[in-house]
């Protein structure tokens, strides 16, 4: 199989198939009852938890364990207890700036302007980008001391990424933040090479990009998955 195919599951939560694995990353919930025809498959499959918040870690990703070779997981979910009844070699705790091979495949953790670590999966001939909680989280009605840490924060991280060629990334654009829910998304895809962003964690109102983003005589494709259960298929250079 040449082309990534993609299934939206809910909030920052996606399924990847690629020529021969499975990658879930931030498994929350399932609406479209997508996963188990997923799993079903057979192929190699890994999962990803980037932090414990309820909305990106369900322990229920544990029962999946016949059928996954490993699961990457954030340090943090180990402090509140971890990811039980599920096979010690099976886990894979990882801090932020780490990288774990196994198999086929390699994985590099960066920071998050959250909690948790964000993902830099290279698979089958794809690099795969999943940020978790990372983004410019500028809030408004903030005060101006963490506004400018948020700012700080997210600029440190860009600089760690920036120059990266990426041939899918997931990123958060929260439509909480009003004007400003893109700006990281835009910030990044400035200063990071993205062929495909796909658009996650939009709590509410579901974002369009603009004709320029994310600027002039820089080109980025732009998937917004509205409907849990959509997918999107990649062909290896290019949609």
């Amino acid at each position: 199989m040449t082309n990534l195919e993609i299934v939206y599951l809910h909030h920052s939560g996606f399924a990847i198939s690629t020529e021969n694995h499975l990658l879930v990353f931030d498994y929350y919930k399932d609406p479209s009852k997508s996963m188990p025809k997923l799993l079903a498959q057979g192929k190699t499959a890994f999962v990803f938890s980037s932090h414990s918040h309820a909305d990106h870690f369900n322990s229920e990703i544990g029962k999946w364990q016949q059928k996954v070779a490993a699961y990457f997981i954030s340090d943090d979910i180990h402090t509140v207890g971890g990811l039980s009844g599920v096979a010690p070699n099976k886990i894979i705790y990882m801090k932020p700036y780490e990288t774990a091979e196994q198999q086929a495949i390699k994985v590099v953790t960066y920071g998050s302007t959250d909690q948790g670590v964000s993902f830099l999966v290279e698979v089958d001939g794809w690099r795969i980008f999943h940020a978790g909680d990372l983004n410019w989280w500028h809030w408004k009605e903030d005060t101006p001391e963490n506004i400018q840490a948020a700012r700080d924060g997210f600029e440190k991280e860009m600089k760690l990424l920036g120059g990266l060629a990426l041939d899918v990334a997931f990123f958060p654009v929260d439509s909480r933040l009003e004007e400003f829910w893109a700006i990281g998304a835009e910030e990044f895809c400035r200063k990071v090479h993205v062929n495909q962003l796909i658009t996650m964690h939009s709590c509410g109102k579901v974002w369009q990009p603009p004709a320029d983003f994310p600027s002039l005589g820089k080109a980025t494709a732009v998937w917004c998955p509205e409907t849990d259960g959509q997918k999107l298929s990649i062909a290896m250079n290019g949609v």
